[in-house]
């Protein structure tokens, strides 16, 4: 399904390595024609890390999709009952805050959006990137995965070698995967051999 004329949520959440990743993907939304709504994290807005500061990437964010981001759990809410989103997007989701999602834990902007969207039965896209995707944070990957109205940008291991339990999703593929997801679908294969692409 086209996203143009969709309001699509898009949450980013604390892995900076991959905000370089991600940002591409947000304006690639916008020039789709969708209408992107960007909500944020507090440690997005307040973290400054070697791949960049928090303000910088929020002025970035803002300026790709002429909005302000959503940074609190108030502002969050009404994307539920009043301005209700098509599709929520987190990417890139934590295994921090992928944890909280498996477990109805609602405690930062994004995951407010996300339960938001949810509530609605509409379609909640994660682009996962987390270190520990094949450790403990393993269940809670696979109770997301088996849940109803989540679905995932093919993702695979990053660093097999040096990192063996990481997994990050290939963003570029994450237009395609919301396009999918907004008919209900999962696209496939979803576990890939993300180390190979780059």
């Amino acid at each position: 399904m086209n996203v143009k004329g969709k309001r699509i949520g898009f949450g980013l959440t604390g892995s900076h390595c991959t905000y370089d990743a991600v940002y591409p993907e947000i304006k690639k939304l916008v020039d789709a024609g969708a209408e992107v709504r960007p909500i944020v994290t507090y440690t997005v807005q307040n973290t400054d890390t070697r791949f960049g500061n928090g303000e910088d990437w929020v002025e970035k964010i803002e300026a790709a999709t002429g909005f302000k981001v959503i940074n609190t759990i108030v502002d969050a809410e009404p994307l539920g009952p009043k301005l209700p989103l098509d599709c929520m997007v987190i990417a890139p989701i934590t295994g921090y805050t992928m944890s909280k999602l498996a477990n109805a834990l609602t405690d930062s902007p994004v995951l407010m959006a996300a339960k938001a969207t949810l509530r609605n039965l509409k379609p909640v896209v994660l682009g996962i990137s987390t270190n520990d995707a094949l450790g403990l944070n393993g269940v809670n990957l696979m109770r997301l995965m088996a849940t109803k109205n989540l679905y995932f940008v093919p993702y695979g291991q990053d660093d097999p070698v040096k990192k063996p339990n990481s997994m990050v999703a290939r963003m570029p593929m994450l237009l395609e995967t919301v396009e999918a997801a907004l008919e209900g679908k999962q696209i496939q294969p979803v576990i890939v051999e993300r180390f190979r692409d780059e």
